[in-house]
């Protein structure tokens, strides 16, 4: 070793690289060429509005909305499709035989039954996320929906937030060579959510809020085995709520390891940092919580800086539903589609349970959140 590698370890930083044009790659939501079908959706609560906003926005036709409480129905029709049918019972949705794709923005708990009735009813599914609560349920459903000959998909629309799809297209583009690492940092103020009913969940931030970067360490690392998991769960210094909110996760792959890192009771400086890392370039992004667009792409010819429309409120839900409507269109499975779901929730169910137990958990072997 050279006496300057000495001094420094061999970590001195390379040369500085050229500028480059950024690669034109098709990150933003997908949108089929000719299939326009009437949707409903089953469940008006908070987040419906970004649901109906996408849609509308996207100029797809919402035909009914159905919720238990009649009144929050209502709201969503006058707010963003004010021809649409309110209904207070889902039997009477999935009977509308216009209705051809069902959007399920249900809780966990009754979303299963709903989505096996939806597909029997002839319906293709966008189910939101996590899933399923049991991987055994999920496997079901999967089935079911094959012998239906319907699409089954997750509401996984961290996938087209435009860093993040921007990330998986260089990967899918072969820019980034082999994926060896990806590093995904987080920290803001998850407090918003005392007094909720999320603050029932033992584990909101690696479950109900980590599902969303889990499935991104998945979708990077496509094709490639999870074959460990060790993940933490704490309480912050004066922390009010019941649920941990500060977690980490390490996974694992096949020639490959992400790291997770969560901090959801920081009240100064929220930020998101995502790099991932490969055999031939990498890429990396820092910024703003759910928003970080100032992506850099490094490979042996230069340095890039894609300049990226959009955002993922409401993108990504254009882009679930889109995939959905695409791969409907293409009869094929769709990028989001809920058998590809279950290798994201076999390594949360992994890390909940690592977190639990503080040992290293198989993804698969644990079969429940």
């Amino acid at each position: 070793m050279s006496d300057e590698k000495d001094r420094n370890y061999a970590l001195a930083a390379a040369e500085d690289l050229p500028e480059i044009p950024a690669p034109d790659l098709p990150y933003r939501p997908p949108m089929p060429q000719r299939y326009r079908p009437r949707l409903g959706l089953i469940g008006c609560g908070g987040i419906s509005a970004h649901h109906l906003a996408a849609y509308r926005d996207a100029g797809w036709e919402v035909t009914a909305l159905c919720d238990q409480q009649g009144e929050r129905a209502a709201q969503r029709r006058d707010e963003f499709y004010p021809r649409a049918k309110v209904l207070t019972d889902y039997h009477a949705l999935l009977e509308e035989q216009a209705i051809d794709v069902v959007d399920i923005a249900l809780h966990p708990a009754e979303r299963a039954g709903v989505i096996a009735e939806s597909l029997k009813a002839g319906k293709h599914v966008l189910s939101q996320k996590p899933f399923v609560t049991h991987l055994d349920i999920g496997l079901e459903l999967v089935e079911l929906a094959r012998r239906q000959g319907r699409k089954l998909a997750v509401n996984q629309n961290g996938r087209w937030a435009p860093y993040v799809s921007y990330v998986h297209q260089a990967i899918q583009a072969g820019l980034l060579g082999q994926v060896q690492t990806v590093a995904l940092r987080l920290n803001w103020d998850h407090t918003w959510c005392q007094g909720t009913p999320f603050e029932e969940m033992r584990h909101l931030i690696l479950l109900d809020f980590g599902i969303h970067w889990f499935d991104m360490a998945a979708l990077f690392f496509s094709g490639r085995r999870a074959l460990q998991v060790h993940a933490t769960a704490a309480r912050a210094p004066g922390q009010q709520m019941r649920p941990a909110l500060l977690a980490a996760a390490a996974v694992a792959f096949e020639e490959g390891v992400a790291s997770l890192i969560f901090d959801g009771h920081s009240r100064f400086g929220p930020e998101e940092s995502l790099q991932v890392t490969g055999s031939a370039g990498a890429i990396r992004t820092r910024g703003k919580l759910l928003t970080s667009d100032a992506l850099e792409l490094f490979t042996a010819n230069g340095v890039s800086r894609p300049k990226l429309t959009g955002q993922w409120f409401n993108d990504g839900f254009r882009g679930a539903m889109g995939e959905l409507l695409c791969a409907i269109e293409e009869n094929r499975e769709p990028l989001n589609g809920a058998a590809d779901n279950l290798r994201t929730l076999e390594i949360c169910f992994a890390a909940l349970r690592s977190a639990d137990t503080g040992q290293v958990q198989i993804p698969g072997q644990v079969r429940a959140a």
